[in-house]
């Protein structure tokens, strides 16, 4: 990513160059990110193809205002940090669920290396605002709850949110390429939950904010509210007002339908 890039990367979510690469200085891009570019899976509804080439993914999130999910957002933040100087790997991850942890490359993750290694993560919906320490086995209190990490066996290590697990990391560099097929996977198998529907979120002072299958959701600490909307136009409104997306037609919905 060159720098003219980056410098539209970081306007897109609100963020100026840091004098120095710092755990501050991450931090406070992690959550910039988070807070302006939001998780979604639009693409899969909407019929369009999720490209995890460099170019088509700045297109996507720096110049048509998107989201996306993992693959897509990570992948992007680590060009962003590398053109910022840092020293970032991409690392693989399975999300457990009903029967045991999912397939490989089932998640995209990422390590930055200063002094300690942080794990850095703006792709995988609700889940940390700001980086962990990989290194650090005591308990790490974040904005959305206390997480820690743990290690487990061949090498793996496990990240829990007050008590339960997030997902299994593999600690091995990746490269973006790895993550295609299991990126295709999630957008065509009537088995990945990201063809089972759509979803927007991101979030917000105090709380979250998602739409979901034509439904709004704000959430701030045990409240959880749910708005439905009157019609295609008022639902494609909040898509615009909430997250800044502006979108053809309403995921799901064929053109001139």
């Amino acid at each position: 990513m060159d720098a003219a890039t980056a410098d539209r990367y970081l306007a897109r979510i609100g963020a100026a160059r840091a004098p120095h690469r710092s755990p501050e200085a991450l931090r406070d891009l992690q959550v910039a990110h988070l807070h302006t570019v939001p998780f979604e899976n639009l693409s899969i509804h909407l019929g369009e193809p999720v490209d995890l080439d460099e170019d088509a993914l700045v297109d996507k999130i720096v110049t048509r205002r998107r989201g996306g999910f993992c693959y897509e957002l990570n992948g992007l933040f680590a060009a962003l940090l590398r053109s910022l100087g840092y020293r970032v790997t991409l690392m693989q991850a399975r999300v457990p669920g009903n029967n045991g942890p999912a397939i490989p490359f089932d998640h995209l993750t990422l390590r930055v290396d200063l002094d300690e290694p942080w794990l850095v993560d703006v792709g995988f919906g609700k889940f940390t605002q700001h980086p962990l320490r990989i290194d650090e086995r005591g308990e790490q209190v974040d904005p959305d709850g206390a997480y820690t990490v743990a290690e487990v066996e061949y090498g793996d290590f496990e990240v829990r949110r007050e008590g339960a697990c997030e997902f299994i990391v593999d600690p091995r560099p990746r490269k973006i390429a790895e993550f295609v097929p299991t990126c295709w996977w999630h957008q065509t198998s009537p088995k990945s939950h990201f063809t089972k529907g759509d979803v927007c979120s991101m979030p917000v002072d105090g709380g979250r904010v998602t739409l979901r299958k034509g439904q709004l959701i704000r959430t701030a600490g045990d409240e959880r509210t749910v708005e439905t909307f009157d019609g295609d136009a008022e639902l494609l409104a909040a898509y615009r007002s909430i997250f800044g997306i502006e979108l053809p037609r309403l995921p799901g919905k064929t053109p001139n339908a």
